[in-house]
């Protein structure tokens, strides 16, 4: 599977975001699906899900101010992001498997990520 995520950028506090991802193959129409966090120095995190019936959980920190979303016959995945804040730098990653892969990261395949910085 070849994923390639997009959208990210430098933006100043408060600022909106929407980035996107794409794969090879059926996976985003067929899959749950997710957003991960890397900020510097620290390990990848889990901060969007989305289920295969559509039902989606955030992390608390990101509770309000993202969403995710997906549009199958596109196969592509969103995260919209808003109301954006410093802590949210890193690098944006996105998979799609099942839950337990999700939330595990077991995965063989990665995109490169898109680099989010907030800052002033």
């Amino acid at each position: 599977v070849q994923i390639v995520e997009s959208g990210g950028g430098l933006v100043q506090p408060g600022g909106s975001l929407r980035l996107s991802c794409t794969a090879s193959g059926t996976i985003f129409s067929v899959a749950a699906a997710g957003w991960y966090r890397q900020a510097p120095g620290k390990q990848r995190e889990l901060v969007a899900f989305m289920s295969r019936l559509g039902n989606t959980t955030y992390q608390d920190s990101v509770t309000g101010r993202f969403t995710i979303s997906r549009d199958r016959a596109r196969q592509t995945l969103y995260l919209q992001m808003n109301a954006l804040q410093p802590e949210d730098t890193g690098i944006y990653y996105c998979n799609g498997g099942t839950p337990e892969a999700l939330s595990r990261m077991a995965f063989e395949s990665w995109g490169r990520g898109t680099q989010v910085t907030v800052s002033s």
